[in-house]
């Protein structure tokens, strides 16, 4: 197959558009053969979904979408990129899309040690802001990271060369995002010095023993800080307090145990945690908006639609 680099009249948004588009012909999310970046496709409108956003970047090559983190919106479109320093319990909404014209996009997930290296080198200006409290962002879509992602996605077409090139055009991105205007929040996950970088080991040690029952105080010193410290910078970075992360989590995977091993709702509140079913479900319609059994029964009736999964 051959670029379309060339084509002309067509936007660099155009021409990456296009080629998501021939990757994925439906609407949902879709893995590629490049570690690390991940399509979405979008053909109507939707509210918003329940979510996991990685450290990641995602750029809209089409459409519009907006995250909402802790009543905050985060609207998105070919202009601005979301950039997102931890694991982030969120809801994505889909503000722009149709049959003709789907929305469109890609998540880049980050690599913690690549950003570390290259800030490490020194040649990197200063990030002109101070460190974000938040672990959430807009950033401006320049010309440069524009060219790099579309470079990147040419790839698939190429696939003999993408263990060679890939991680070239992976480094460029890191670097181009480490100049850009969201250079501050990435540096957070750099930092091994820095209270997002403890957080984050938190966050990884909920992922794992979300179904203990959890002592914050222990969790606190695990990453070497004070409990109010902890508690201060968690609810600052998440929007949330270590307990309602590991209620996320909980019931997150409870949601996956029903859906895709077919457990019932007792034995999916049991094994992540729960020690009362009623109160599982109660927690549960509080944060899908309807009763567990409803949920699963509806989400199998749109098996094969639009769910958003963990891209956002």
């Amino acid at each position: 197959m051959t670029h379309d680099t060339t084509a002309p009249g067509r936007t660099p948004q155009q021409r990456l558009a296009r080629l998501i588009g021939g990757q994925i012909d439906h609407s949902g999310d879709c893995v590629t053969a490049i570690p690390g970046l991940y399509f979405f496709r979008r053909e109507v409108p939707a509210p918003p979904s329940v979510c996991m956003v990685e450290p990641s970047i995602v750029l809209v090559a089409q459409g519009a979408k907006q995250l909402w983190v802790g009543g905050e919106a985060f609207p998105y479109d070919t202009s601005r990129f979301l950039a997102t320093s931890l694991d982030l319990p969120a809801n994505s909404e889909v503000i722009t899309a149709s049959l003709e014209q789907p929305c469109l996009g890609l998540a880049f997930k980050l690599d913690q040690r690549m950003l570390a290296e290259l800030t490490a080198q020194g040649s990197l200006l200063p990030p002109r802001e101070r460190a974000p409290g938040k672990s959430v962002g807009l950033g401006t879509v320049t010309p440069a990271l524009l060219a790099s992602f579309l470079r990147l996605v040419e790839l698939l077409e190429e696939p003999e060369a993408i263990p060679v090139l890939a991680p070239l055009i992976q480094r460029e991105i890191h670097y181009r995002l480490l100049m850009s205007d969201q250079s501050a929040r990435l540096r957070q996950i750099a930092s091994v010095d820095g209270q997002g970088h403890r957080i984050a080991r938190a966050i990884d040690w909920l992922k794992l023993n979300y179904m203990l029952q959890l002592r914050v105080d222990e969790l606190a010193a695990r990453v070497q800080m004070s409990t109010p410290t902890f508690h201060h910078h968690f609810r600052q970075l998440t929007t949330m307090s270590p307990l309602q992360y590991q209620k996320w989590l909980r019931l997150a995977e409870a949601k996956r145990l029903m859906m895709n091993e077919h457990l019932d709702v007792s034995s999916a509140a049991f094994k992540v945690g729960y020690e009362s079913p009623s109160q599982f479900s109660r927690e549960y319609s509080r944060l899908f908006g309807v009763p567990p059994k409803r949920d699963i029964a509806q989400m199998r009736e749109l098996a094969g639609g639009s769910g958003e999964g963990l891209l956002s």
